[in-house]
């Protein structure tokens, strides 16, 4: 399938959000373990950041150039925009799928994501405790 480019400006709508520069390059954990850039393998689920390129006018708790940290899957394939003369690749973002905002300076350190809780022992977990 042959991609391509819709020129003008495309803006949200309602409650929408529409981003770009989702990063789907290899992570590494706190520990050091490097995962690969492996998107769309049972072992590549895990949440991505991406800079908001635009809301809805309906949105009240997103705006455009925050990065936010997106569930796994909640985004659709991504469209090509060529406004004045520059091409952004954008996607739509499922609100409920947003599971963080980036609020300090820059954007986000792709390279680290999770962090590990505890003493660092076992334990053991009883399923019935969940039904």
């Amino acid at each position: 399938m042959t991609a391509y480019t819709i020129k003008g400006t495309v803006r949200a709508k309602g409650e929408d959000i529409l981003v770009k520069d989702m990063y789907f390059g290899e992570m590494k954990t706190q520990s050091g373990i490097i995962i690969g850039n492996d998107d769309a393998k049972g072992h590549g689920v895990k949440p991505r950041w991406a800079q908001v390129y635009d809301v809805g006018p309906d949105q009240k708790l997103i705006s455009p150039e925050q990065w936010i940290l997106v569930e796994h899957g909640r985004w659709t394939r991504k469209i090509r925009v060529e406004k004045d003369g520059v091409e952004t690749e954008l996607q739509k973002i499922d609100p409920d799928g947003i599971l963080g905002v980036f609020s300090g300076e820059g954007k986000p350190d792709f390279n680290y994501i999770g962090q590990e809780f505890g003493d660092g022992e076992s334990f053991t977990v009883n399923p019935e405790d969940f039904m």
